[in-house]
């Protein structure tokens, strides 16, 4: 068996193999499809790749699995750490992940599976659609903001937002800045609502969508953003892990004698699916509940920012015990949850109801009385949450409430 190590750059490859205990230099790999297939023919069955993480690495991945054992995918962050040198080339670096695969030093990288790799792609795909449009919204406030033209009163980038732009009285090169903005936010909001429209066919046929829906607070993007992170939830035996796979964590030094120092998130990992769980903390702070009641508790001794954080870690937690065990969110809100789940329906190119005789499962929710029941139910479940702090202080005063989370 031999060890084949590639040391990936954005044309080409360096190529080390160890073999026998012995590791030697096979020169450089052009990163093109012919080339790397007529050296997948060089290879045998028990052969192992290692590679690093890199842009094109999954390409890579697929041509070559097909021809050896394994193919393995390492942190670059965590083997630049483990193996630091002075001097540092493509060969050298090639062998050294050929060694430490062998002595069993390498850390790895999952690698996701087609349907998880296409989620992530459209996944992004929105985040980019989203950060230009928003782009362009700023860029018109900042034309409207210089000629000192008072905001407008409902939503701007609707019919009559437009017609209000169009009568604006502004020189005709703004005028035409403004126009052309909101041109290209209409041809960006056609795609998106494709985007959306795959997304929600999507859902509708990922029973782990419904699961996370259960919490008041996601919708179908969030929960989407997390299960294309996320992948096999069986990857991480704790919740701590996934807690740290989001960059939700603290960063912690310690030395010596002295007490360990807590700072900041270190926001390594997913960063789109921990910014998708804060947006849903934020949600969850103003719907009633347990997680709303811990929201308030966090804000009261460390204000908005890092409560919304504290939430997005708590819900972490949460989404790790509920898809390890396959389980709902236990204060769920049944009306509330048909409600998305229609407008996810909607969102997928279904057909309409409106107007029809029989009732449609998401009716329920426009009861005022049904509501009113629902948020009384899981306000009960918030003020017990209280409560049980409050004797949880009184027990141990000294404790601090984000330490116990």
């Amino acid at each position: 068996m031999k060890i084949i190590a590639l040391d990936v750059h954005r044309t080409f490859a360096q190529v080390a193999i160890l073999e026998n205990g012995k590791i030697r230099d096979a020169g450089r790999l052009e990163l093109e499809r012919e080339h790397i297939l007529k050296f997948a023919e060089r290879l045998n069955v028990e052969d192992e790749i290692v590679l690093e993480a890199t842009v094109n690495t999954k390409a890579i991945v697929r041509l070559l699995s097909p021809r050896v054992n394994r193919v393995v995918i390492s942190n670059p962050l965590l083997v630049g750490a483990i193996a630091w040198a002075k001097v540092k080339t493509d060969k050298i670096d090639a062998s050294v992940l050929a060694k430490l695969h062998a002595s069993g030093f390498l850390p790895e990288v999952w690698m996701p599976d087609e349907e998880t790799e296409r989620l992530r792609r459209v996944v992004a795909e929105r985040v980019q659609l989203v950060s230009q449009m928003t782009r362009l919204k700023n860029r018109i406030h900042s034309v409207l903001h210089a000629n000192l033209i008072p905001p407008f009163s409902g939503s701007l980038f609707s019919k009559r937002g437009r017609a209000w732009l169009e009568a604006l009285p502004v020189a005709e090169d703004q005028q035409r800045v403004i126009l052309r903005h909101a041109s290209e936010l209409d041809r960006l909001g056609h795609d998106l609502k494709q985007i959306d429209e795959d997304l929600a066919q999507a859902a509708l046929q990922e029973p782990r969508v419904k699961q996370l829906m259960t919490i008041t607070g996601v919708n179908m993007i969030v929960a989407l953003s997390v299960l294309a992170a996320v992948g096999d939830i069986g990857r991480f035996s704790s919740p701590e892990k996934l807690v740290s796979y989001f960059g939700l964590n603290p960063r912690v030094r310690q030395s010596g004698d002295k007490p360990a120092y807590h700072g900041r998130i270190t926001k390594q990992g997913r960063s789109h699916a921990r910014a998708m769980l804060v947006e849903a903390a934020w949600s969850v702070s103003r719907t009633p509940g347990p997680l709303r009641a811990f929201f308030q508790r966090i804000k009261e001794k460390r204000g908005n920012q890092v409560a919304a954080v504290a939430t997005a870690r708590k819900l972490t937690v949460v989404i790790w015990h509920m898809l390890s065990k396959g389980e709902e969110y236990i204060w769920s809100r049944p009306a509330l949850l048909d409600w998305k789940l229609r407008k996810l329906e909607l969102a997928a190119g279904y057909p309409s109801k409106r107007g029809g005789r029989t009732k449609g499962s998401a009716a329920d929710y426009s009861l005022k009385s049904v509501r009113d029941r629902e948020r009384e139910a899981v306000g009960h479940a918030e003020e017990v949450y209280r409560r049980f702090v409050t004797k949880w202080k009184q027990r141990s005063p000294m404790a601090d409430p984000v330490s116990h989370q």
